[in-house]
């Protein structure tokens, strides 16, 4: 017995061609889905924002030196602003005693000159002493007040040579493992049968 005429015959062509769309659309949509994730990956990293890598300005000995013109300034610039107090602590000292020896000087000369174009002794103090003595003393105030203007240069000078040293050794590292050690050893000495001596060996850490 034969098979009914309907099992033998194929799908129908639009049936076919209908399948065939809604399999093809199908593929597209996984694949869209599939896609979605790997797009919104890529603008987020395309997007994204990197920051500018900001220069460090090397520290500058000139400048300290430069900025100490005005004593302090290029200990400021170089970290060190506790040696400010002691900076014009000695400047303050060696100029007050150049400033005390000058008006010595000045009121030693002024008393002599008076004297010598034939004025009475009006110093204060010193109305007693001959004119030998006043002139003595306006040569000892004479000779300490130039030297506490070179004590003070020095001092000032020392405020230069101090900023532009230590802003040399602004970016110096120091190990916090700092250690100096001792020990034994033998060194060479050929005026010995042995041809070796004993030695203390030194060993510095940085």
């Amino acid at each position: 017995m034969s098979a009914p005429q309907s099992d033998r015959n194929p799908m129908p062509r639009h049936l076919f061609w209908h399948s065939w769309r809604s399999l093809r659309l199908l593929i597209v949509a996984a694949l869209l889905l599939v896609s979605l994730p790997l797009r919104s990956q890529q603008v987020v990293v395309e997007t994204k924002v990197v920051s500018p890598v900001k220069e460090v300005t090397p520290h500058n000995p000139t400048k300290a030196v430069l900025l100490s013109i005005v004593p302090g300034l290029g200990q400021i610039y170089n970290g060190q602003a506790w040696k400010i107090p002691i900076i014009y602590g000695a400047l303050g000292g060696v100029g007050y005693f150049a400033y005390d020896y000058y008006t010595k000087m000045h009121n030693f000369k002024t008393e002599y000159l008076h004297r010598v174009n034939g004025g009475e002794p009006q110093l204060e103090g010193y109305t007693t002493y001959p004119n030998s003595s006043i002139y003595n003393l306006y040569q000892s105030n004479n000779k300490n007040f130039q030297l506490f203007v070179i004590i003070t240069a020095a001092v000032y000078g020392l405020n230069l040579i101090d900023a532009y040293v230590f802003g040399h050794l602004y970016d110096f590292q120091v190990s916090d493992d700092l250690s100096l050690n001792l020990s034994p050893s033998l060194a060479p000495d050929y005026s010995t049968p042995m041809g070796f001596a004993p030695a203390i060996q030194l060993s510095f850490r940085f």
